[in-house]
């Protein structure tokens, strides 16, 4: 986790070697189902662009919001690594290893989750679940994510995470980071899932997730590559997202002056492990901001 500061009025120095491409929310695949209304940075479903297929190992990030009582029903997924972030609202899972499931705090068990709360499943040799919001009236505004996992014909899992929005407030809280026993890994230590960063979720990718939530004229530095956590220790691939949480009132600052609106995102290039990407908020809301790091 890395400390907020105040916003200086000076770029980074230290990542005059990166090159940072906006990719602006208006520009993203778009669709309005009625039921769903959904944005699609990279290629997904009916939207493709062959220019946004996928980034490092990051597959799909989609912006959703999905009215009460709708949602998608059971569908399988094999071979991709997917999570759900929930920014507001509560999206309730079912699955085809637990039947209709339940409500609690394991992590092979299925829950609502709600805001601060993320939802990860291994597809592996397949699984097929649902993901509804069963709220009488208010509609889940969360964050779809897909990778693309080191190898295929993975056993299925499940896991979950509540994060602490207080320590989102004071930088950036690593969320998910690679299974520590890497590609090789044995059935024993799969079944421990033990991740390279402690208290974090597991993936088999060489892949970081973090979040942070910035109040104006404040900023947060994530460190690239997690501190040693990653295996790919050059040229990381970093796609950094803003949201659309308060109404167009929050705004990020890259290291390069980039100015990010809500739901636009950024890649970032040419960059190392161990080099530090400070995000400046410049709007007059916090903003909340989710870093994918990729090799």
């Amino acid at each position: 986790m890395s400390a907020v500061k105040t916003t200086k009025a000076v770029m980074s120095q230290s990542l005059k070697h990166a090159s940072i491409v906006a990719r602006r929310s208006h520009d993203r695949g778009h669709a309005d189902h009625g039921w769903l209304n959904t944005y699609h940075t990279f290629s997904f479903a009916s939207y493709f662009d062959p220019n946004f297929k996928s980034f490092g190992s990051l597959r799909v990030l989609n912006e959703d919001r999905v009215a009460p009582n709708n949602g998608f029903p059971f569908h399988t997924h094999r071979d991709a690594e997917i999570f759900s972030y929930i920014l507001s609202g509560e999206l309730t899972h079912r699955d085809s290893m637990m039947g209709n499931g339940a409500t609690g705090a394991s992590k092979d068990q299925f829950y609502r989750i709600r805001r601060g709360d993320v939802q990860f499943t291994t597809g592996g040799t397949g699984i097929s679940h649902s993901e509804e919001n069963e709220h009488a009236n208010e509609t889940v505004h969360f964050l779809q994510i897909w990778a693309l996992p080191w190898k295929n014909g993975l056993k299925p899992r499940y896991h979950d995470l509540s994060i602490d929005e207080d320590k989102k407030r004071q930088g950036f809280v690593t969320i998910i980071s690679p299974l520590k026993a890497g590609k090789q890994a044995s059935p024993a230590q799969e079944q421990a899932a033990i991740p390279a960063i402690p208290d974090t979720i597991p993936i088999h990718a060489d892949m970081l997730m973090g979040a942070s939530i910035i109040a104006p004229n404040s900023s947060a530095t994530w460190t690239i590559g997690g501190h040693g956590a990653v295996t790919s220790k050059q040229d990381r691939k970093i796609y950094v997202h803003l949201p659309m949480t308060k109404d167009g009132k929050c705004k990020i600052r890259m290291p390069d002056g980039t100015i990010l609106a809500e739901g636009d995102g950024a890649f970032v290039t040419g960059v190392n492990a161990g080099d530090g990407l400070e995000i400046q908020s410049v709007g007059v809301a916090e903003a909340e901001v989710v870093i994918l790091d990729s090799n």
